[in-house]
């Protein structure tokens, strides 16, 4: 038996709240994913290609649509609007565990600091937890992503023991520290 969370999430998916709303990429966002991914900070803390131009943009959104047809991952981009992207949140089942949901998300540089990660992390968090049988959420964030921790601190995750997660990517070596979602009651999900 797989004990793998299904993500074969109701497409298309659309959620609303806390002033964002989460919806399905389409083509004609490939100029805001361009302008969302070349960004040295994206660069810096994602395993996206660098520099990342219209054809990177369109192979990333077959990708992502093949991956969601497969039920493994669902990206969805970050709008306030429900039209312009300003950013992606990506739900995945855990390569360390894949009875836990993982969650990932990146911000265009002009769109910053206005609380948008937090809230597509909730939205995906209570999301996933709602309808997946997903044991926890998890972000994974490197050391010195104090932007992230920030998110995660914000969201309801806290930094577990777990064995650091080591992940090659670019070239090099990324150690990760597992956060982990706590639940209504007060505790990590799952524990």
């Amino acid at each position: 038996m797989d004990d793998r969370t299904s993500l074969a999430l109701p497409a298309p998916l659309r959620l609303v709240g806390f002033g964002i709303q989460l919806r399905e990429w389409t083509d004609e966002d490939v100029p805001d994913l361009v302008a969302l991914y070349d960004d040295p900070e994206i660069d810096r803390w994602t395993p996206v290609a660098s520099p990342f131009g219209t054809g990177d943009a369109r192979d990333y959104l077959a990708a992502a649509r093949t991956k969601r047809a497969d039920g493994h991952t669902v990206q969805l981009a970050i709008t306030t609007d429900g039209r312009t992207a300003l950013g992606e949140i990506l739900l995945f089942h855990s390569a360390v565990d894949g009875r836990d949901v993982e969650l990932a998300y990146g911000i265009g540089a002009a769109h910053r600091r206005r609380g948008l990660a937090a809230g597509a992390v909730r939205l995906m968090v209570d999301h996933a937890l709602r309808n997946t049988r997903a044991r926890r959420a998890v972000l994974r964030i490197e050391d010195g992503n104090t932007a992230s921790e920030g998110v995660a601190g914000a969201t309801g995750f806290v930094l577990t023991d777990d064995d650091p997660v080591v992940r090659t990517a670019k070239g090099r070596e990324v150690v990760l520290r597992t956060w982990c979602h706590l639940g209504d009651g007060g505790r990590p999900t799952g524990w």
